[in-house]
């Protein structure tokens, strides 16, 4: 244990352990005040507030859930020896070390011992020794991290000490602490708990120098409070003082006039040169250019940010707003005038690794409030709301948006401000190195006195276009569906089919994401037999590629004709086209040998995915790697997007993995050869009895919906099929004409997938 000794000078609290004499500590009290030791306190407050514990009032008792916890944990035995204490010490507190955990027990043991030599029995023993260790616990974890470290803990105490308070002080000075009360209401308190003063010493002060200091020495306090106060202050001076940030914001004036996806892209080294500026963009697009274009170039901009590694947020509809834990965390008090509530909200800006960024980052909150207080009608309560919205929002959001002042990162915001406290985020985070692009498609969303908020003080730009469009969501990869106008399908599909361009090494892409078309029913027939490449909406960013899909159902028969009906279905059959006509095509049935083992490989929201690679019975062990990592990243997507009613409900997510990890050989074979720039493989799903669907056949198509499949399902009877297991609509429905029912399916000349038909059976066995 360490040593009590009396500092000889005031200044010696503040010594590194190895600049002290020998192994001491230091348990002091102060009981008189004079403005001498107004620094010496402040400073000791903020090393109690870095590396030790403020106690402002009394240490309150356990509570009964402390308790609770206590007994749930460690139950309730006792026994008054030291390995007991050490042995029970190391289960509660295990991030202790040895010699931190075996000063604190022999600190412990000392004190329970001289309890019992003075008569206690053991059920109060057991009791003292439950509260010392929730204590130690929930009032003094932030010590006992720092106990025997260079940096000597610290705990400053207001209050008059209690019998057992003063016995853990006792049990943490031993152990490695300094400790100093505060007793300006005088020492009777104390002294009758320790009359000789073993336990503790006063505070060596100097003597006042004259009849003022006298006075001032005799009667004067301060409280735990002023201190913080006195210490905010000090630290606003410094904050006033320091030196300017070494970079600030050149917004806009980088950007060009063409396309403003395109300029955004733009890395950040091409933007500007000057050291002293860091170059961001903050602007809001009003309309759309081309609406049938629009949601591909917000998705490709996302895709190159990730490509760049430039980080971004995407809120959509409005800004979340911060919830009561979140402003609970925003510490604030009584102020006397604006600029004090300003400046002691600025100190909950925390986090930031770069210095210069938080400083630039508190500089630009505090530029933006003392703006807003200037706003007539603003009062000091408003005010303070809206700062806590703004501390909230920038805490939230900092660890995406704010990293250095050479990271330039991205914060996109559909739908754009809704209201003036989102208008100051928005302003201050393009004070920060962040774009910041606000997308209002819908014209008349357009709010003309958020725009002028906007405007103030701000090189803020506006860009207008023509054509309006309502978009609820960003496009995403688990629900990416983009639109295509009828009357242009054919113009844009000439036009890809015949530009000098589009050319791709076989198996150039590792990784692809499925973009489901919507598209008319006569554009089916069209796209269906075309590569990926040639379809509108297909694009490359990086070694990611955009492949748009066919994932419809067709209900009725045009005109009740049969005929035409299957001539048409025969028609859609490709050499690689798997035609469903037996159901249910998966037969829940049959036994599933990854069904037992679904658990092992899903754990808290994510798949095992390096667990599923190395269990025994893995069945894709014999592909490609880069094909196992594609399956394997699909079915996680199929679970995050929830499409599959129970998923994240009622256990269906491991129903969903005991399934695609029990693919047919024939879809395995598909997806293996599947080259994501050409044409996708097929399947052709036939219902045309009143047949159940089976949830695995519901779960195979969502699944190869996202590989990058074409599925079309005719159901001439128009009753629900696959759907009924999806929770969203994921599959375009065409109303073909009347519905028809007990339909017998013909002989379809269905060629096994990947085996190619020459030519000769091409020109004269067509449609037989």
């Amino acid at each position: 244990m360490f040593e009590h000794r009396a500092p000889q000078a005031m200044e010696n609290i503040f010594l590194d352990m190895t600049k002290r004499k020998s192994k001491e500590v230091y348990f002091c009290r102060l009981d008189r005040y004079n403005e001498k030791l107004k620094e010496f306190l402040i400073t000791y407050y903020e090393c109690a507030r870095k590396f030790g514990v403020v106690i402002e009032g009394r240490i309150t008792n356990p509570t009964e859930q402390n308790l609770a916890f206590y007994n749930e944990m460690m139950g309730r035995s006792f026994q008054m020896n030291l390995p007991f204490l050490q042995n029970s010490l190391k289960k509660w507190l295990p991030r202790l070390g040895d010699d931190q955990r075996k000063n604190i027990a022999e600190a412990m043991s000392a004190v329970l011992t001289e309890m019992q030599q003075e008569g206690k029995n053991e059920n109060i023993l057991q009791n003292t020794y439950i509260k010392f260790m929730c204590w130690l616990y929930y009032k003094f974890e932030q010590v006992l991290s720092h106990l025997g470290k260079e940096q000597v803990p610290k705990i400053l105490y207001e209050a008059e000490v209690s019998n057992y308070e003063l016995k853990i002080l006792r049990i943490l000075s031993s152990a490695g602490c300094d400790i100093l009360l505060l007793e300006f209401h005088g020492s009777e308190g104390y002294l009758k708990l320790d009359p000789s003063e073993k336990y503790s010493v006063k505070l060596p002060v100097s003597p006042a120098q004259s009849a003022t200091a006298v006075q001032e020495e005799a009667g004067g306090t301060i409280t735990i409070l002023e201190l913080r106060q006195a210490w905010e202050k000090r630290l606003k001076l410094q904050r006033l003082y320091g030196p300017d940030p070494k970079k600030t914001a050149a917004t806009n004036v980088w950007l060009g006039k063409g396309n403003i996806f395109s300029e955004l892209k733009r890395p950040v080294s091409e933007r500007g040169s000057e050291e002293r500026f860091f170059y961001n963009a903050f602007l809001q697009l009003n309309g759309v250019e081309d609406k049938t274009t629009y949601l591909n170039e917000l998705y490709q901009f996302s895709q190159q940010l990730k490509a760049q590694k430039r980080k971004a947020v995407i809120i959509e509809k409005e800004l979340p707003a911060p919830g009561p834990e979140e402003i609970s965390k925003i510490k604030r008090g009584n102020y006397k005038n604006i600029e004090d509530m300003l400046m002691d909200l600025s100190l909950n800006l925390t986090g930031m690794k770069d210095q210069e960024l938080l400083k630039l980052c508190k500089r630009s909150f505090l530029e933006i409030m003392s703006r807003e207080s200037e706003r007539p009608g603003e009062n000091q309560n408003r005010l303070m709301n809206k700062a806590v919205y703004l501390l909230c929002w920038i805490k939230r959001y900092q660890g995406e948006l704010l990293t250095d002042l050479t990271t330039m990162s991205s914060f996109l915001y559909l739908g754009g401000c809704q209201n003036e406290t989102e208008c100051l985020f928005v302003k201050l985070l393009a004070r920060l190195p962040v774009d910041v692009i606000l997308l209002v498609p819908d014209r008349t969303k357009r709010k003309e006195p958020l725009s002028a908020i906007l405007m103030e003080d701000t090189p803020f730009y506006e860009i207008q276009a023509t054509e309006s469009m309502i978009v609820e969501s960003f496009p995403k990869e688990q629900e990416l569906r983009m639109g295509t106008a009828a009357y242009h399908a054919e113009r844009e599909l000439d036009m890809a089919l015949y530009q000098d361009s589009g050319i791709y090494r076989d198996f150039q892409f590792k990784k692809a994401v499925a973009v489901t078309l919507n598209t008319m029913y006569e554009e089916i027939a069209i796209l269906w037999d075309q590569e990926l490449k040639f379809r509108p909406n297909f694009d490359t960013t990086g070694d990611m590629v955009q492949m748009p899909v066919i994932f419809a159902k067709v209900s009725g028969v045009k005109d009740a004709n049969t005929s035409l009906y299957w001539k048409g279905i025969k028609a859609l059959i490709t050499p690689d086209t798997l035609v469903i006509s037996k159901l249910p095509y998966i037969d829940a049935s049959k036994e599933n040998p990854m069904r037992q083992y679904a658990v092992e490989f899903y754990k808290n929201g994510r798949l095992m995915k390096h667990t599923i690679k190395d269990h025994p019975q893995y069945p894709y062990g014999y592909l490609k790697e880069e094909t196992q990592d594609y399956i394997l990243d699909k079915l996680q997507l199929l679970i995050s997007q929830a499409s599959i009613k129970g998923v994240g409900e009622n256990g269906m997510e491991y129903t969903v993995i005991a399934n695609i990890l029990n693919l047919p050989q024939d879809i395995v074979r598909m997806i293996q050869r599947f080259d994501f720039t050409k044409k996708n493989p097929k399947i052709i799903y036939i219902n045309t009895m009143e047949t159940i669907i089976t949830i695995e056949d519901s779960i195979l198509l969502a699944f190869l919906n996202l590989v990058g499949f074409d599925i079309i399902c005719f159901i001439p009877t128009g009753y629900q099929n696959i759907e009924k297991f999806y929770k969203k609509q994921i599959m375009e429905e065409h109303q073909a004409g009347e519905y028809l029912y007990n339909l017998p399916v013909p002989k379809l000349a269905n060629t096994p997938a990947g085996v190619h038909r020459s030519w000769k059976d091409r020109i004269f066995k067509r449609g037989r």
